[in-house]
């Protein structure tokens, strides 16, 4: 019993850890994927996931970070 207190105080110490990688982060990561496969003309946007759906547009969400409190929203460019 003992052991899974300590498992179990060790876990909530460590979630803010797992809370969500930065958006920067995510942000970067995209980009190359996108200038890997040739994709130019586009734009990626940061938008709260609660005005994703009035704010997004002709946008596709492709991703989301900070613990899903953002949603990246890819839109290309003509």
């Amino acid at each position: 019993m003992k052991r899974l207190m300590i498992a179990v105080l060790a876990l909530m110490v460590a979630a803010p850890v797992f809370a969500g990688t930065p958006c920067e982060e995510v942000v970067k990561d995209i980009e190359a994927k996108l200038e890997a496969k040739g994709i130019k003309n586009y734009s990626l946007r940061l938008v709260p996931s609660d005005k994703v759906e009035e704010e997004k547009g002709e946008g596709k969400v492709i991703g989301s970070c900070e613990g899903g409190t953002k949603k990246i929203v890819y839109t290309r460019e003509k």
